[in-house]
């Protein structure tokens, strides 16, 4: 041990150590206010000092805030979320194995793909709302071309949360995922696909048997970053989701007209389902990683 018991600490530890604590509660200080006003009594309010404890703005946030539909947000947020995880991974695994050959451009497509994150989100969110209203006016124009006047008459926008939402989600997510399975890739050992090989395995065989056993933390990873990224993600949606809103863009637009802590609440609950899913992630990494080892 490089400190042993009962060895003086070198001179720049504690002020060293005092700037990672400050760095610590700014970081978490913020989260962990909010979840302790979230619990306060029925005469409680946006500040300190703490007026009792109890869950009454929780039931109140149950109950629903003004004309805002929280459900409804909540449940777009996590299918949105739940189908960005699943094109996050299957594209970023897709990708990784690609990758791993020679193709003529890759270079170029990578950095293509990695751009979208030091683009300006609200940047991105605007030109794919754009996109998508253009698309709006050729399919307008091409229907009153051919005269359909019904389908017309019902035809809203292709703005949605499973269109220019989702493309919006996936431009922050995939980068993240490709990075991810690319540094997977370039430390994984062919000898166990040659070795399969070898012993008469298909290609999907040694895919299934092989690969997949040893990079399923990674892939779980990458689902937990594809969902996480997408359930507090604003700036990509904010102009490309249509008519709807999900829950982070309910939310930013109720800090401004509740003032009451069941918005500390909904933050809470938001904050507690991100959570659990990287609780989840990283308890099934941990069940895949144990899983692999016993099977060398």
């Amino acid at each position: 041990m490089s400190n042993r018991i009962g060895e003086k600490r070198a001179a720049g530890f504690w002020p060293l150590a005092l700037v990672f604590a400050l760095f610590v509660l700014f970081l978490y200080g913020p989260m962990i206010t909010i979840f302790v006003l979230s619990f306060q009594g029925p005469e409680g309010g946006l500040t300190f000092p703490l007026r009792g404890v109890s869950l009454h703005w929780f039931y109140k946030l149950a109950e629903g805030l003004g004309t805002v539909d929280i459900g409804a947000a909540f449940r777009r947020s996590l299918a949105l979320g739940a189908v960005v995880m699943a094109f996050t991974v299957v594209l970023s695994v897709l990708a990784g194995l690609a990758f791993r050959k020679k193709l003529a451009g890759s270079n170029l497509l990578f950095f293509v793909t990695v751009a979208s994150l030091i683009m300006p989100s609200i940047i991105i969110s605007l030109g794919i709302g754009l996109q998508f209203r253009l698309l709006d006016t050729g399919i307008k124009e091409a229907l009153t071309a051919i005269d359909a006047t019904s389908t017309l008459e019902n035809y809203g926008t292709a703005l949605g949360l499973f269109t220019s939402a989702l493309g919006a989600h996936l431009t922050w997510t995939l980068p993240f995922g490709l990075l991810i399975m690319f540094a997977v890739f370039n430390r994984f050992n062919p000898a166990y696909e040659e070795a399969a090989r070898d012993l008469g395995a298909t290609p999907w065989q040694t895919f299934r048997h092989v690969v997949l056993p040893l990079i399923g933390p990674s892939i779980v990873g990458i689902g937990m970053f594809g969902f996480t990224l997408s359930w507090d993600e604003i700036a990509r949606t904010s102009q490309a989701i249509g008519d709807v809103n999900t829950l982070p863009l309910e939310l930013q637009g109720l800090t401004s007209t509740v003032t009451t802590p069941s918005i500390y609440a909904l933050g809470t609950v938001t904050t507690v389902v991100s959570l659990g899913v990287m609780a989840a992630a990283l308890g099934a990494a941990s069940l895949l990683r144990r899983r692999a080892t016993r099977r060398r």
